[in-house]
């Protein structure tokens, strides 16, 4: 029998593990909506907006790998819950702001409070009896959440005032405080399962290849993301609203991916699966930026979000099955944040320097790159769910 508890994925723990990852991530995808508050309240320019913004990030991606250790023990709960508490204070420090030098400040408090909570909600992951399932829920409820706030945000700015979106994300700090009770703990004693990941008893370390591919893989993908509105516009002649409506389309299609991923790494295998998702991922991306044709334009971007969405969960249900601790999966996901928040600055800085065809050549292979470890780790979850499953029935 397997010496470790794991938790059932039951209806509180699921809101909980959306209601953690949502506003541990909240920073990154509501970030355009920031920026534009930043640059409009204090009359920044790009530049200007893009430091702060940066600092914010940076500030997220940093505690999360600094966390990711404590995380897999016991008191994620707690945890969360003082990281709510921190980003909470920073997001009305951000809201009551006068003065850039306050904002940066307050900004930098907000994302190491954000820090705290993505560590700990993602290593919950980690605690659940069927990581593909749970990371696909999850996924699936943090992009209609984080739809709600990306609309949410900007009205508050606009009807009640400039900065009143940072109070709307103060109380959702509030409100996530009684969901998170149900948050998955970290295991008390050894777990045998962490074996599988080649650190014995204790929680699995990651490499600094695994984690440097990581980063890349969203530096690529959140830059790419950052430039698609205005990639569209100027080669497919598109309008404003009509890219906008295509982006955020394929942002709701592109669940259907997070549904596919775990179906297709049951049916065809963790690692070949993930290999065609990869694949077709870069491909996507790069028909995205290099095509003139607004069809093409339309079925890259759902395509790409889709195969996005399906590598993901793959990655996050893998990392869980090598490591129940859930240290692995926390730090994957602060690399994938530091990433996140290079992105839009590195892929800007190629667009304006080489010009979109080499953009598209080096953002498909910088994919396929940025994969490569994680395709291997993709075997070791497989090997992990094999041992654990021998365990289980023995």
């Amino acid at each position: 029998m397997n010496a470790r508890s794991a938790s059932a994925l039951t209806l509180g723990t699921a809101v909980a593990l959306i209601a953690g990852v949502t506003l541990g991530n909240g920073g990154a995808n509501v970030m355009p909506v920031f920026v534009d508050d930043f640059a409009s309240r204090f009359g920044l320019s790009d530049s200007g907006a893009g430091l702060v913004a940066a600092t914010q990030l940076m500030a997220t991606a940093v505690v999360t790998l600094l966390l990711a250790k404590r995380a897999a023990r016991p008191g994620r709960v707690r945890m969360t819950r003082l990281g709510l508490a921190v980003s909470g204070a920073g997001f009305l420090g951000a809201a009551a702001a006068g003065d850039p030098v306050t904002l940066i400040l307050a900004n930098l408090v907000l994302g190491a409070g954000l820090g705290g909570v993505y560590a700990a909600a993602t290593a919950a992951l980690a605690a659940t009896d069927d990581a593909d399932k749970a990371s696909a829920v999850t996924i699936c409820g943090v992009v209609g959440v984080t739809a709600l706030l990306i609309m949410g945000v900007p009205a508050a700015n606009h009807e009640l005032g400039e900065g009143t979106g940072f109070l709307l994300m103060a109380l959702c700090c509030l409100a996530a405080w009684p969901l998170t009770r149900q948050l998955p703990d970290g295991p008390a004693g050894p777990v045998p399962g962490a074996a599988s990941a080649g650190a014995g008893e204790t929680p699995a370390k990651p490499t600094v290849v695994l984690l440097l591919g990581t980063a890349l893989l969203w530096t690529v993908t959140q830059g790419a993301w950052s430039y698609a509105s205005v990639l569209g516009r100027q080669h497919t002649g598109m309008s404003h609203s009509a890219v906008s409506a295509v982006l955020a389309i394929s942002s709701v299609v592109a669940l259907v991916g997070a549904v596919v991923g775990p179906v297709a790494a049951r049916r065809f295998g963790r690692m070949r699966s993930m290999a065609v998702f990869v694949t077709a991922q870069a491909l996507a991306m790069a028909a995205l930026v290099l095509t003139h044709d607004p069809v093409l334009f339309t079925v890259a971007a759902v395509l790409w979000q889709a195969c996005q969405l399906a590598v993901l969960v793959q990655m996050l249900a893998a990392a869980a099955l090598i490591d129940p601790t859930g240290r692995l999966v926390a730090s994957l996901s602060g690399a994938g944040a530091l990433g996140t928040g290079i992105g839009p600055l590195a892929v800007g800085a190629l667009l304006d320097t080489a010009g979109a065809d080499i953009l598209g050549i080096v953002l498909a292979l910088g994919t396929i790159v940025a994969s490569l470890p994680l395709l291997r780790m993709t075997v070791a979850g497989t090997e992990a769910s094999a041992e654990r499953g021998l365990e289980t029935s023995s």
